[in-house]
């Protein structure tokens, strides 16, 4: 089914011993031909060798960090079709076929794998699932787009997806600055139900629900007020205009009606904080310049780079034409 285009899987793995080889099999089980990479990043048990015997290419990431690991395989590999997907055996491998026949038959150029819990017993941990249900809400908020599970791992994407993708993420928050990118450049992106279980006993999660949590939240805040400066710089104006005119217009009501100001302090304070707020909307109308400057040189990379369905047509035809010619 997939023997034109070049299909290649990322896994990041921290301490995954236990799963790893399962899911290196099952993915190459499910997608005949795809490239597994097994990306040990600094673990300290046998994931590289159980890798190895289950016919992955294992590299080694020693910056800790999912999103060091995606920046660095993004950079190093060359693909047509990436996949992405944790090490820790949660995601069904059987979805990938309709994943990528979904991403070829669009075009897209990123399909999100929704996390269905299927189970009696929930497989999310405590806190996870509200939390990544309020992330989903607040994002689709701030960016104009919505999605309904930002924090899943188990994507597909598009080679010019992975190579307009800049990868700024050290953690766990690398999801959700995947879901913006997709947002910001407004790329052909959708969905596909995906069975989500239990880790398998022994094998323990490396997320920390409130940690990660606050990592995730000062990511969204950095894009916001990277990606919508307006927004952001436009909120805080209007929070500091206002405050100057609760300080400031008591100050004027007694002037207009005595001709003096006896609160100099206040009248000073307001005065700052009127022109803190001009300021920053200086600031923000200037960045959101320079956004749409570098927005649209984004998006000239990103069209350089054939559509996924053009490059795997060509590539069947390629490979058919092989074919007759070996017979």
């Amino acid at each position: 089914m997939h023997e034109g285009p070049d299909i290649a899987a990322i896994v990041p793995c921290h301490n995954e011993e236990i799963t790893v080889a399962k899911v290196v099999t099952d993915l190459r089980a499910a997608v005949p031909g795809i490239t597994v990479y097994v990306y040990d990043n600094c673990s300290s048990d046998r994931t590289a060798q159980r890798a190895v015997e289950a016919g992955a290419i294992v590299r080694r990431e020693d910056t800790p960090g999912k999103g060091n690991v995606v920046r660095r395989a993004f950079a190093d590999i060359d693909a047509d079709i990436y996949v992405m997907i944790d090490g820790d055996d949660t995601y069904e491998a059987a979805h990938l076929p309709e994943m990528i026949d979904t991403l070829i038959s669009g075009p897209y150029d990123h399909v999100l794998g929704v996390r269905q819990d299927n189970q009696e017993t929930t497989s999310y941990r405590p806190g996870h699932e509200t939390g990544n249900r309020m992330f989903n809400q607040l994002t689709g908020w701030l960016f104009g787009s919505q999605v309904s599970d930002m924090l899943s791992g188990y994507r597909v994407f598009s080679r010019r997806f992975v190579k307009s993708f800049p990868a700024i993420s050290r953690r766990f928050e690398i999801e959700t600055e995947l879901t913006v990118h997709t947002m910001s450049l407004r790329l052909p992106s959708t969905e596909v139900a995906v069975d989500f279980r239990d880790r398998p006993d022994g094998s323990e999660s490396k997320l920390s629900t409130f940690k990660d949590g606050f990592h995730i939240l000062g990511l969204i805040s950095a894009l916001v007020r990277h990606e919508r400066p307006r927004l952001f710089y436009g909120t805080l104006t209007v929070l500091l205009a206002a405050l100057s005119l609760v300080f400031g217009l008591p100050v004027v009501w007694e002037f207009w009606q005595t001709g003096l100001v006896p609160r100099f302090p206040t009248a000073i304070l307001a005065a700052a904080l009127m022109g803190l707020a001009f300021l920053l909307a200086s600031v923000g109308l200037t960045l959101d310049g320079l956004r749409r400057a570098r927005r649209e040189t984004s998006r000239l990379a990103y069209l350089s780079l054939p559509a996924v369905g053009d490059r795997a047509a060509a590539a069947g035809v390629d490979a058919r034409v092989r074919a007759r010619l070996a017979s």
